[in-house]
């Protein structure tokens, strides 16, 4: 047995949900550029969990599905209000989604109807949690769902305390599709490990929660936000990055392991950002973000990826830094979810074997004689 450094190149599953081939990211077959233009999250969701895009009905029993589960229960409200204030979110996040098992008559109904049902409800708490976590920490009340509202409408209402305007609510929704699978991301594997072993949805949402946490995952977007933050204005871009690049440190938001002509998804957020930044006469977030690109792209070769333009979109949404990995796993739910599904319904739990670099032939030495 050879070892091969982050599994980078072994093919360790098969899967139907989606794929990156030379470049190009697709949904079940639907390329990411055109679901990003024209499909609804929830069309997206639908289309990760049952394989094609929902008829009118089919969508719109989802949408009430989603609006029926969206309340949390009253315990995990309690339970939120007495973590502490300056905590991760991310942690608080994994905590809450943990608890939600307790609290769940089916969470351990291992049958397809069941597990379903389960991907539906978690997708529909999760923006929940996240929103009343936002509160929580400022001194305010949770604000309950909304009927009859989009997840990214009822996300932004839960947040802000009043309906959002439609551009918001566009820029989030296009946001959430282009983040809701990736193939066999660090999370999405994590999570299939746990439930390969044949626990509850929950556990592999927890789990999958837990690696999207990292810096070098979900993490990412809070440090290009971050960064931007340091920088301050257009004028201080040339010189801050010059000095990073000097100094050998990694400018957070570029590159990608499986993309080696850039993230497809980038300019998608790259448009949104621009757009908000129009919408709000202030595009300095948008500039200083283009400069910084030309910079590191003429220097190192290296192109944006999802986590650079997210970053300023979620800003000039009114967005604070510490929700953005959060809103990264309301998306990826989905997909975290259709995974936790395809592996239930051919499941070999996932076991691999380590290449033994330590000691050998040791003998055991009574402790007196050490």
């Amino acid at each position: 047995m050879t070892a091969t450094k982050g599994l980078e190149g072994i093919v360790a599953t098969t899967s139907s949900i989606s794929s990156i081939v030379d470049g190009v990211l697709t949904y079940r077959g639907y390329d990411i550029d055109d679901l990003a233009v024209n499909a609804s999250f929830e069309e997206t969701a639908y289309l990760l969990w049952f394989g094609a895009l929902p008829t009118a009905n089919e969508l719109q029993a989802l949408q009430r599905d989603l609006s029926a589960f969206a309340a949390i229960p009253e315990q995990v409200i309690a339970q939120m209000k007495l973590f502490p204030k300056e905590a991760n979110t991310m942690a608080a996040l994994r905590s809450a989604v943990s608890s939600l098992a307790l609290y769940d008559e089916a969470a351990d109904d291992m049958s397809r109807e069941a597990n379903e049902i389960k991907a539906v409800k978690l997708q529909a708490q999760i923006p929940t949690i996240v929103a009343a976590l936002a509160r929580i920490r400022k001194g305010l009340e949770p604000v309950a769902p909304k009927e009859g509202l989009t997840l990214a409408e009822n996300f932004l209402y839960m947040l802000w305390g009043k309906e959002p305007d439609m551009i918001s609510v566009k820029a989030l929704d296009s946001a959430l599709v282009l983040h809701a699978d990736h193939e066999l991301n660090a999370s999405t594997f994590a999570g299939r490990v746990t439930v390969a072993t044949l626990s509850d949805i929950y556990s592999g949402v927890t789990s999958a929660i837990g690696a999207l946490k990292g810096p070098l995952h979900g993490g990412a977007n809070e440090a290009v936000m971050r960064m931007l933050e340091e920088i301050g204005s257009l004028d201080a871009v040339e010189p801050y990055i010059q000095d990073k690049l000097e100094r050998r440190e990694k400018i957070m938001g570029f590159g990608h392991r499986v993309y080696k002509n850039g993230d497809p998804r980038a300019k998608h957020l790259m448009k949104m950002s621009r757009e908000l930044g129009l919408m709000k006469d202030d595009t300095t977030l948008y500039d200083m973000s283009v400069k910084i690109e030309e910079l590191i792209t003429s220097q190192k070769g290296l192109k944006p990826n999802v986590d650079f333009y997210s970053a300023s979109v979620y800003t000039q949404l009114g967005i604070e830094r510490e929700l953005f990995t959060p809103i990264f796993a309301i998306s990826r739910v989905s997909g975290w979810t259709a995974h936790f599904l395809e592996q239930y319904d051919n499941n070999r739990i996932i076991r691999p074997r380590a290449e033994y670099t330590g000691q050998i032939e040791q003998k055991y030495v009574p402790v007196d004689e050490r």
